[in-house]
């Protein structure tokens, strides 16, 4: 059995950046005087599967307590945990995600630990790691994608997809553990996920989506439509909010993730740093999705204007609680708020409005569009969303407005009809007699 030390230690830090050097201070900033600052750890020395002493940590607990308790949970669940290829898949499972859990970003630990709950533990969880096959591995697949999900729909093969990578890595730390010579769920062939591009609410979708219900998987509003949005959330406490998603592109997570110390009102720019996620223990912020995604961006005069009323606002609201690391959206309670939160206020808007559905997400892809529209170049546009390649920008927000294919129509034909003029001039100027 994989070996728990007995004692544990909790301790609080935060994540203040020391002024002179831009290191995290830790536990070693002034401001954990207050009890309020910072969150609580633990740490906890373990022996793992081939006999390595590692020690395990654990943050962002409200309390000294919390974090007590949640050392005291793991140290119980890898008590339990296998050493040998003799244990069951579920076994190894469970220790695996233990084990993961402090390398990697909470939104895909989650994901992770879902995909081990609902589909890998059920389907494969009693059969012997070491027994497990690719016959086992194609049979759950087969059966997985004849589920329904909630709302009646199959799974999809991109979900598909996302449970066999799951599947993958938990397998192959078992290879690097040589608790099993191969990863049975390598080389799969699985169904390609089809590609949703956006589409444009013209009059005709909007016409037909009006008669029959039907709506495109992803759409974006025209400039017209997304003008009318803006002017009937105008007087929402969230406005300036909807404002830079739509217009500069802000995945959710990280809109809810700015503070004002990320605004430089000089440059016209804001920096996205971080984003905020909802976790098992509350709303904690974290790494951004990729490197690609730490950026800064532009702001035009308009949403400079905006971001200042609104700060002024906020600290109108707050009084003496209000510093520049305050968020710079939040709860009328003053809490920060759950990117959850913000997908449901959209849609309870956009069925006010009686405008053509829309996702929050879409509004990113309105941005991207907007952008292309507006004469952005490609990179320009990538940079603007934070995507490591321009493949994808390219690949997934190039759903430009109609106006674009009709002025690209003109442009195409105007070029081959001045070469066939041209052309023409030529022929006629070498006739005998002209």
């Amino acid at each position: 059995m994989t070996c728990v030390r007995d004692r544990h230690v909790v301790y609080r830090r935060c994540g203040c950046a020391d002024a002179a050097t831009g290191k995290r201070m830790g536990n070693r900033c002034p401001r954990l005087a207050d009890p309020a600052h910072g969150s609580w750890y633990f740490a906890v020395q373990v022996t793992d599967v081939s006999g390595r002493r590692q020690r395990l940590r654990r943050g962002g607990f409200p309390t000294a307590e919390a974090a007590r308790q949640a050392a005291r949970d793991l140290a119980q669940s890898l008590e339990a945990a296998p050493v040998t290829g003799f244990c069951t898949v579920a076994q190894w499972l469970r220790y695996w995600l233990s084990v993961v859990e402090q390398r990697i970003r909470p939104t895909t630990y989650k994901a992770y630990r879902d995909h081990v709950r609902l589909f890998l533990i059920p389907y494969l969880g009693l059969i012997p790691l070491g027994s497990l096959s690719r016959r086992h591995v194609v049979r759950m697949f087969s059966a997985v994608a004849r589920r329904r999900t909630r709302y009646g729909k199959p799974i999809s093969a991109a979900t598909l997809e996302r449970i066999r990578a799951t599947l993958r890595a938990a397998l192959n730390e078992a290879v690097r553990e040589d608790l099993i010579r191969d990863n049975p769920a390598r080389g799969l062939r699985l169904p390609s996920p089809r590609h949703v591009h956006p589409m444009v609410w013209t009059p005709r979708r909007v016409a037909a989506w009006r008669r029959t219900g039907e709506r495109p998987a992803v759409a974006v509003w025209t400039v017209e439509q997304l003008t009318a949005f803006l002017a009937f959330v105008r007087d929402d406490r969230l406005f300036v909010l909807w404002w830079l998603i739509a217009l500069r592109g802000l995945r959710r997570a990280e809109v809810v993730g700015l503070r004002w110390l990320d605004l430089d009102t000089d440059r016209r720019e804001l920096t996205i740093t971080c984003q905020l996620v909802h976790t098992d223990h509350g709303l904690f912020p974290c790494p951004l999705k990729s490197a690609s995604s730490q950026r800064g961006i532009a702001l035009d005069v308009d949403s400079l204007r905006l971001l200042h009323r609104h700060e002024r606002a906020q600290r109108g609201e707050m009084g003496t609680a209000w510093s520049p690391s305050t968020p710079m959206f939040t709860r009328e309670s003053g809490e920060a708020i759950d990117p959850d939160y913000l997908s449901y206020r959209f849609h309870k808007l956009v069925l006010a409005s009686d405008l053509p559905p829309v996702r929050l997400h879409d509004l990113r892809h309105g941005a991207a569009t907007l952008a292309l529209a507006a004469g952005a170049d490609l990179r320009v546009v990538q940079g603007l969303l934070g995507h490591a390649s321009i493949v994808l920008t390219a690949d997934t927000y190039t759903s430009v407005l109609p106006q674009l294919y009709h002025d690209s129509a003109r442009a195409t034909a105007r070029l081959v009809l001045k070469a066939a003029r041209k052309t023409a001039r030529k022929v006629n100027n070498a006739r005998p007699g002209t």
